[in-house]
């Protein structure tokens, strides 16, 4: 068993930020203290850096199977390792979907073989494996997942009475995409008699607009309260949509969650000028204000996770005409350097940051063991150096896919090392290609 000893790091964990050694043996932390002397640890000086948890990612799309020329687990979970993300949830809308337990049972057998970051998968419903789902083990997987409107694959589930079935049928979270289609659908209709197939990609947010994402969002909550079901909004967009949530209660106790993703914080529909399809997003990134009424929110514990939705496409498939590019990017390599850049700017503490995308996905999905740097946890950790400017290039992106949203952006702050389950996955630029991930267990 392998010992490593980190020193003179800076630790952000539960609120508060510490100089501190940590001492890891194999998967896991062994010990925590001020200043820790072991002749067999291999030793590592950090010389103030900052560990943080590892990130952990409730949604991203890492293709495989069926898209693998757009990604593979094996490629996007390096990805994500670079970017100090050491856990992710993967979204079935795959081919073939994960919407029966084979095939949940075939991709973590996939990942098992193939990922470098640790894993779970969300279960697919439709509008018709109700059944299967009620079959399914609340310990299997880390949730159930539901498109309430149309994106990459299909999955739309819109048979309201099979919607009430899911809620009233599961304990486990349940995680949505809140977009109205009828509203969608009658909105392009009418861009589409205006521009025929290549409309201007401003009027994306305009198509799938704020009264797609309120209509879906508001229904879906009025159905989780009655039924008592335990639901988790995906990527909110809208400033309108955060008042469906609520502050007044602990994460711990919240029967209704949300999350925003590092594209909603980060870009409004100013950058569709510049960025023009890539970074076309389901739901669409908006205004400005909406922007900052996220942000808000974010801030005062109404949404409580940062997410990436990681969706790879290939550039020459982002650049074909509006009604057929793809809507989805790469993030995972780019998502906490991007958030770290809005901590330097002021706008988020780093305590707030590992609130967000480390310890908050943990409780909210149950996981065991992960989301804190305690004595006991495995060793999942994401070491920082907030004073490293670099710019994002072709060079040095990781995704199999080739290239970034982000790219041209400069950022001050780098990850330096990941460690994932006490392995040093990555340090300054290299990636291990030892894999030492494990498939996500539960505390429920």
């Amino acid at each position: 068993m392998g010992k490593t000893l980190l020193k003179n790091a800076r630790v952000v964990n539960e609120g508060i930020i510490e100089e501190l050694d940590l001492l890891l043996e194999g998967d896991y932390i062994s010990r925590i203290s001020k200043d820790i002397s072991d002749a067999e640890a291999t030793v590592i000086d950090l010389n103030g850096k900052y560990i943080l948890p590892g990130i952990i990612d409730d949604q991203v799309h890492f293709r495989e199977p069926g898209l693998t020329h757009k990604g593979t687990i094996a490629s996007e979970s390096r990805a994500a390792v670079a970017g100090g993300i050491t856990t992710y949830m993967e979204q079935p809308n795959t081919n073939p979907q994960t919407t029966t337990i084979v095939k949940l049972e075939e991709k973590h057998a996939m990942a098992r073989e193939t990922s470098y970051a640790n894993y779970s998968f969300l279960f697919g419903g439709t509008n018709d494996n109700l059944e299967e789902l009620k079959r399914l083990d609340k310990n299997a997987c880390s949730g159930i997942k539901l498109f309430l409107g149309s994106s990459t694959g299909n999955m739309l589930v819109d048979d309201e009475a099979v919607i009430e079935g899911i809620f009233s049928n599961t304990e486990m979270v349940i995680s949505v995409h809140c977009e109205d289609e009828t509203t969608i659908r009658r909105n392009l209709e009418a861009y589409k008699e205006k521009y025929g197939e290549d409309i201007p990609i401003q009027y994306h947010p305009l198509i799938r607009s704020e009264e797609a994402c309120y209509l879906s969002s508001s229904k879906a909550i009025a159905l989780a309260k009655k039924t008592g079901a335990r639901l988790h909004v995906f990527h909110l967009s809208t400033g309108k949509e955060t008042d469906l949530f609520q502050n007044d209660i602990p994460l711990e106790k919240k029967k209704i969650t949300a999350e925003v993703c590092i594209h909603h914080l980060w870009f409004s529909d100013a950058d569709y000028l510049d960025k023009g399809t890539l970074i076309k997003w389901n739901p669409a990134v908006k205004t400005a204000q909406d922007r900052d009424t996220l942000w808000k929110a974010l801030l005062d514990d109404r949404i409580d996770v940062i997410a990436t939705d990681h969706a790879p496409h290939l550039l020459s498939e982002k650049e074909n005409p509006y009604t057929s590019a793809p809507s989805g990017g790469p993030l995972v390599q780019h998502a906490l350097p991007a958030i770290l850049e809005k901590h330097m700017e002021g706008v988020i503490s780093l305590e707030k940051i590992v609130e967000k995308m480390c310890h908050n996905p943990a409780k909210l999905f149950d996981l065991d063991k992960r989301g804190y740097i305690k004595e006991g946890y495995f060793a999942d950790l994401a070491v920082v150096s907030l004073n490293d400017p670099w710019q994002v290039s072709k060079e040095n992106i990781v995704y199999k896919c080739g290239w970034s949203p982000f790219e041209g952006s400069s950022f001050k702050a780098r990850v330096t090392h990941t460690f994932v389950n006490g392995h040093l996955a990555y340090e300054n630029g290299k990636l291990s290609d030892k894999r030492n991930a494990k498939r996500l267990t539960f505390n429920r």
